[in-house]
């Protein structure tokens, strides 16, 4: 089965470039995408665009368009709070569902400030002064090298604003549907792996395991990762997904 990669909120399908060359590399046709009014992809000006049902509903049709096989689905941070609406209308079942670095339900603590800070400066300053005056700064303090963060600033500012205010809401306001999900996954048995970075610091590391332990899914930890792992530790997190994706291949557990 084909492979379907899904970025967070303020991602880009070039966060799964580490990874993509190990998971293609037995012939798996992998795609990673930017979401409606990501970088790349257009988005229109409707704040209701960029709902995590609007988005999904992208998600269902990219699964419909990359079968007939079902698909593995794979899904960063914000991406899995999407991916979630689209896995529970139950219009498409995925080969598997990989839970990458996400939460149960809303940010809280630091990243949680850190949205509303980008929600609510958007309207008022726009994303060239925020870039300027907060995330270059940030980004240069990191020590990142001159052409990466050239390359972010192009996809930073390639984003909707539009886009990014509404889902800077959404990963302020997302409800917890973990219980729903665990009971389609065991009525569709649709296997889920959740796979986090050992220091994350946008969803903590306890409530990703909690929810790994209410979907009863596997659950891989990746050491030396943050809240990237498929960009910090490339090589264990594509591992990771072969060895789970081959697993739901051999069939039922």
């Amino acid at each position: 089965p084909p492979a379907l990669l899904v970025p967070g909120l303020t991602g880009s399908k070039e966060d799964f470039l580490a990874v993509l060359q190990t998971l293609a590399a037995s012939g798996r046709r992998v795609v990673s995408i930017d979401m409606r009014g990501q970088y790349e992809s257009i988005g229109p000006d409707d704040p209701a665009a960029y709902t995590r049902a609007a988005l999904g509903e992208d998600i269902t049709s990219l699964l419909e368009a990359l079968g007939p096989d079902p698909v593995h689905l794979v899904a960063h941070s914000f991406g899995g709070l999407v991916c979630r609406e689209a896995v529970l209308t139950g219009r498409v079942r995925p080969a598997s569902f990989t839970l990458m670095s996400s939460g149960p339900a809303a940010v809280t603590g630091p990243t949680a400030d850190r949205a509303k800070a980008l929600r609510d400066a958007i309207p008022e300053l726009g994303m060239e002064t925020i870039w300027q005056v907060a995330l270059e700064p940030d980004y240069t303090g990191q020590g990142l090298e001159a052409e990466i963060i050239a390359f972010i600033k192009v996809r930073t500012l390639g984003n909707s604003e539009t886009g990014l205010v509404s889902m800077a809401n959404e990963i302020l306001t997302a409800p917890d549907r973990v219980d729903e999900l665990a009971k389609h996954c065991a009525g569709t048995n649709l296997r889920v792996l959740v796979l986090y970075g050992e220091d994350d610091d946008a969803w903590q590391p306890a409530a990703q395991a909690a929810m790994a332990e209410r979907l009863n899914a596997s659950k891989v930890v990746i050491p030396g990762a943050a809240h990237s792992p498929a960009w910090e530790a490339p090589e264990t997190t594509a591992a990771a997904l072969r060895t789970f994706w081959h697993e739901c291949e051999q069939g039922p557990r």
